[in-house]
């Protein structure tokens, strides 16, 4: 059976985000088993111990990928971003080099139809393929393209799902590259990580139907009027792979206010319901 290589970057505070995306991936791509690489600098022992028998039991592997706390030192950070963001964008420099595709996904996801699809998807004249949100708001889209001067780029791509041609990156993308790129402009970067994959590399990204691979759960009225009414909930539960629920306000906090609010919820007992969720 071809595995399906995922992709995760993150620290301790999302690992119960994290538990239920791969839950909701293992799930609704049934009889697919995947490597889970998790790149990361501050999960202990226990911690991860716990992920590999979740994810073994579900016919697949973790593999973490532990990154020295100095591995940056170097990484110019800004503000309340921390060099954790490079880890997405560095992938092909940080995973093995027998690897030479891998999907990303932020732990703030569900994935609620078979992903197979997305990942078959061809992108080897591509570094990623990515979704943009800013078709949404259009203003969005050309505020980004003069702040960042990319106007030979089709969008501004959101970094939250990335298919990653890893052997190509390996060639064109440098660490160089991207630390000199945010000494030059960090005045003028607002979603670092986002801001540097579409600045260096927009060109070169693939687009993808993000109503179907990046569906922004904060926008679905918008989605619904766009689409002159054929995206309602419905289509939405039959077509979209991937729900991205982006911003500050999440699913799994008190308060969380979103019709796809309940879905979240629906799949988080799911995962409180294993030995290995709690």
């Amino acid at each position: 059976m071809k595995k399906i290589n995922i992709l995760v970057t993150l620290d301790a505070n999302y690992i119960v985000p994290l538990k239920v995306m791969l839950k909701s991936l293992f799930i609704n791509t049934p009889n697919k088993s995947f490597d889970i690489y998790i790149i990361h600098s501050d999960l202990s022992e226990a911690q991860i111990s716990s992920l590999q028998h979740y994810v073994r039991e579900h016919n697949s592997n973790l593999i973490p990928v532990l990154i020295d706390g100095s591995t940056f030192d170097d990484a110019p950070v800004i503000s309340h971003y921390t060099k954790a963001m490079y880890y997405r964008l560095l992938a092909c420099e940080l995973l093995p080099n027998n690897l030479d595709k891998i999907l990303y996904l932020d732990p703030d996801i569900l994935v609620i139809n078979p992903i197979d699809e997305l990942y078959d998807i061809d992108v080897s004249q591509y570094l990623f393929a990515a979704a943009s949100h800013t078709r949404l708001t259009p203003l969005t889209k050309h505020i980004n393209k003069l702040r960042l001067n990319t106007y030979d780029t089709n969008g501004y791509y959101n970094s939250g799902v990335l298919l990653m041609n890893l052997e190509m990156q390996r060639s064109r993308i440098k660490s160089e590259d991207i630390f000199d790129y945010v000494r030059k402009h960090r005045n003028e970067l607002i979603l670092p990580d986002q801001d540097i994959l579409n600045s260096l590399y927009g060109e070169l990204i693939l687009p993808l139907d993000d109503s179907l691979y990046n569906f922004d759960v904060r926008k679905s009225k918008t989605y619904f009027i766009a689409s002159s009414g054929q995206k309602d909930i419905n289509w939405v539960m039959k077509n979209t792979v991937i729900l991205h629920y982006c911003g500050k306000q999440k699913p799994w906090k008190k308060g969380y206010i979103n019709r796809f609010g309940v879905l979240y919820k629906h799949y988080q007992s799911k995962v409180n319901d294993t030995k290995w969720g709690r």
